[in-house]
C-alpha cells in the first residue's frame, strides 16, 4: 500500500500524520510541488527487457514530456544490491526534477521539505515527481523488488548533488 508519513525531521521516531488515500497523498504532495499520481497498469509480459519496458510506456513519457528513461533494477538475487542500495540512501539534490515511475516492486522515497521529512512509499504504478534541487533520499529494502522507470528531461541522466548531512540514517527505511 502506498502512504505518506510526515515527520518533523527533529522528531524522526513517530510521524505526525500518516495518509493512505492516494488523493490524500496526492493532495499532501502537491502543496510541496510534488507529484503523485497512479498510472493505469499496461500488459507486460515476464522477462520484458528494459527496451520493452520502455515501449509499453511510451505514452505515458511522453506525455509528461520527458526526453529520456531508464530501467532500474534492482532484486534479491542482485550482485551489488547492499552498495546500490546504500548508494540510494544518502540525501542528495538534483539540479532537474526527478521523476520515478515504480514498474514492479516497491521503495522508500524520503523528501526533506525545510523541518520536515515526508516518507512516500511508492508502489507498482506509482509515479513520484520530486522537483529539482528538493534534497531527498531513496531506500529499496534489504530484500528490494524494485524495478522502476527513471525519467529525464534531457537524453542524458542527471548527475545528483550530495548533501552532507547524515539526516537518512535517523528515520525508517522501507524494512522498520
Amino acid at each position: 500500500m502506498s502512504y505518506v508519513a510526515v515527520y518533523c525531521a527533529a522528531s524522526p521516531d513517530t510521524p505526525n500524520k500518516v495518509l493512505t488515500h492516494p488523493e490524500d497523498i496526492a493532495a499532501t504532495l502537491a502543496e510541496h510541488g510534488v507529484r503523485f499520481e497512479r498510472w493505469q497498469p499496461v500488459s507486460i509480459e515476464k522477462g520484458a527487457t528494459d527496451a520493452q519496458l520502455i515501449a509499453a510506456y511510451k505514452a505515458q513519457i511522453q506525455a509528461l514530456g520527458y526526453a529520456g528513461a531508464q530501467v532500474l533494477r534492482v532484486t534479491e538475487d542482485h550482485l551489488q544490491k547492499a552498495e546500490v542500495r546504500a548508494g540510494f540512501l544518502a540525501e542528495r539534490r538534483c539540479s532537474e526534477a526527478a521523476a520515478r515511475f515504480i514498474i514492479a516492486g516497491q521503495g522508500l522515497f524520503s523528501l526533506h521539505i525545510g523541518d520536515y521529512v515526508y516518507a512516500v512509499r511508492c508502489e507498482k504504478n506509482d509515479l513520484l515527481v520530486i522537483p529539482a534541487s528538493m534534497p531527498h533520499w531513496i531506500d529499496m529494502g534489504e530484500n528490494p523488488h524494485f524495478v522502476t522507470l527513471r525519467l529525464f528531461n534531457t537524453l542524458e541522466e542527471c548527475i545528483p548533488e550530495f548533501i552532507e548531512d547524515d539526516i537518512a540514517s535517523r528515520f525508517p527505511g522501507l524494512d522498520d
